[in-house]
């Protein structure tokens, strides 16, 4: 079919000069590839075209299960209230193909430039969701493209794959990102199209669910792209799992996201008060838009789509409960560990996270590369997101260094018996401390953890996020004041060598000087450990500041509140 011919039927149009589906109201959002199905139908009305021929023509020298087909039609039906059952448009000839049953009118548009289907032209289209278990929860994702290089893309705040593709400038910058990718697309948990939860997850839970898609398509290193709020948790992947981590990239992002003396670019907790405020009595509008996307603020086509985007991505509960989790994010601690190569790329109007904030994560991140771009949108999709990707691209064409797999960032947590008596022989002194062993043996094992060392009458367990850590240490507690004596215990979360699997490094040190403060039955944990369990439910009392190690700074410490 020529590419000037414009398609009428009933009350919708297919304008190839605008690359639109159009209705009564306007423009309809179609993702590209759907829109090709349709326009394709539609020129052969009456026909049964079978799918071997669709998948032919709308993919042409790719192989793509017929399952993206259905996937398609679906949102056509959807896009132009067709029922399956009883069709006006397609009708399904089961395992064969699909008709086109309506009148159609071909004429020739008014403008014949061809039109923009950047899709087609790259060569990529959106594959069908999937999902990927993480633990109990299904984690819906999308694989788009086969570059050499996987890149997981971390939207922030909410998200919904079938709705990134329903805004052409969203389409186009992750079809541009799967050009020179394999890009990996997911929903996190209690968003969009993964499932609903009844407590929005933690940064901790999120790498979970990381790394349950990257097990799911096969990935063994990949490069992290986050989003705002998703830069955060990138970066605590990138510091945690250096082994899978190829590289990270983050766009617009922050290292906490309330005001503090020394960080004095964020937000006043009253501010976020507000902005809570504001969720509860507008959601279901386009809510936030303002301050993200300036340059689009008052488009009515964008700013419909952004107001169903999140109220597709997130109920009114969940978009408040994220965003108070948000507020508590602090990773100002975790930075300084990232040994991956990483890209900041910030605008220089953003007025969602300023300028300054971008600059100051990458100051804090051993040889990150700042780029500070001109614009005022904070959605990288919006402004001139070329000038995003050009950087992506070029970065990912030079970063091949390999990460110290050794050195990774862990939360350690210490344990040791309460009384020590000087005059208690040795014989029974060891026998307690393997008894000891025996019991954080098994509790850790309830925790995902199954190797324990033991040095200088102390046992230490490793852990990857410092949630489930300090779960852990309550477990332990309360169950030798059962069965053994009461114990110390102590975390910290940070940079560690790990020799033959035994931990090395002053994060030991710290483990332990916090132990040894804690009272007996007592659980003391770090402030950088409080800072990353923001949304976990925990609390804590604090303790004061502290010396934890010689020649380390003060730390201040907080007691876990039990029961």
């Amino acid at each position: 079919m020529a590419s000037d011919v414009l398609l009428t039927f009933d009350r919708f149009r297919i304008d190839p000069s605008s690359g639109q589906l159009v209705g009564e109201s306007g423009p309809i959002s179609l993702t590209p590839k759907a829109l090709s199905l349709l326009e394709y139908l539609a020129a052969r009305p009456g026909r049964l075209v079978k799918k071997t021929e669709l998948l032919d023509a709308i993919w042409p020298g790719v192989f793509v299960a017929d399952g993206a087909l259905k996937v398609c039609i679906r949102e056509i039906r959807r896009a132009l209230g067709d029922d399956a059952q009883a069709p006006r448009f397609i009708e399904t000839a089961h395992r064969r193909g699909y008709r086109f049953i309506a009148d159609v009118t071909q004429s020739m548009s008014a403008d014949h430039a061809p039109r923009p289907t950047s899709v087609d032209r790259i060569g990529v289209m959106p594959g069908a969701v999937q999902y990927a278990r993480s633990g109990d929860v299904n984690i819906a994702y999308q694989i788009c493209g086969e570059g050499p290089v996987d890149l997981v893309f971390v939207m922030g705040w909410v998200s919904h794959l079938e709705y990134y593709w329903k805004e052409p400038s969203f389409a186009r910058f992750l079809t541009r990102l799967a050009s020179f990718s394999r890009l990996i697309l997911f929903d996190k948990r209690g968003t969009g199209l993964s499932d609903p939860v009844t407590q929005l997850p933690t940064l901790e839970q999120r790498m979970d669910d990381v790394r349950a898609v990257l097990d799911a398509v096969g990935s063994r290193r990949a490069v992290l792209l986050g989003v705002s709020e998703g830069g955060p948790m990138c970066s605590l992947f990138a510091a945690t799992h250096p082994g899978q981590t190829e590289a990270l990239i983050m766009i617009g992002t922050y290292a906490r996201r309330l005001r503090a003396p020394d960080y004095p670019w964020a937000p006043t907790r009253e501010q976020r008060e507000a902005f809570f405020r504001e969720i509860v009595a507008n959601w279901g509008g386009p809510v936030g838009l303002a301050e993200r996307a300036p340059s689009v603020a008052q488009d009515p086509a964008f700013r419909e789509w952004w107001a169903s985007f999140l109220r597709m991505g997130a109920s009114p509960a969940a978009a408040i409960a994220l965003t108070r989790m948000n507020a508590e994010i602090d990773v100002r601690h975790i930075l300084p560990t990232i040994r991956v190569p990483t890209l900041v790329l910030h605008r220089t109007g953003d007025r969602c996270l300023l300028v300054e904030e971008g600059r100051y994560v990458a100051g804090l991140i051993p040889d990150a590369r700042f780029v500070e771009l001109p614009g005022d949108d904070h959605l990288p999709f919006v402004g001139d997101q070329d000038a995003l990707l050009d950087e992506i691209a070029r970065f990912l064409a030079s970063a091949r260094t390999r990460a110290d797999a050794d050195r990774v960032l862990v939360t350690l947590l210490c344990v040791e018996l309460a009384r020590r008596q000087q005059r208690t022989r040795k014989a029974d002194a060891m026998s307690a401390l393997e008894r000891l062993r025996t019991l954080v043996v098994e509790q850790a094992s309830r925790f995902g953890r199954t190797a324990v060392h033991v040095a200088d009458g102390r046992v230490f367990v490793v852990f990857d996020g410092p949630a489930r850590a300090i779960r852990c240490g309550c477990a332990i507690g309360a169950e030798a004041r059962r069965s053994l004596a009461a114990v110390r215990l102590g975390l910290h979360t940070g940079e560690c060598d790990m020799v033959a699997g035994v931990p090395r490094g002053v994060v030991v040190d710290i483990g332990s000087g916090v132990a040894a403060l804690a009272k007996p039955g007592e659980v003391l944990v770090t402030r950088t450990v409080v800072d990353l369990v923001a949304g976990s439910g925990l609390r804590f009392a604090d303790r004061g500041m502290h010396t934890l190690a010689k020649g380390q700074k003060g730390w201040r410490v907080y007691a876990v509140r039990q029961g």
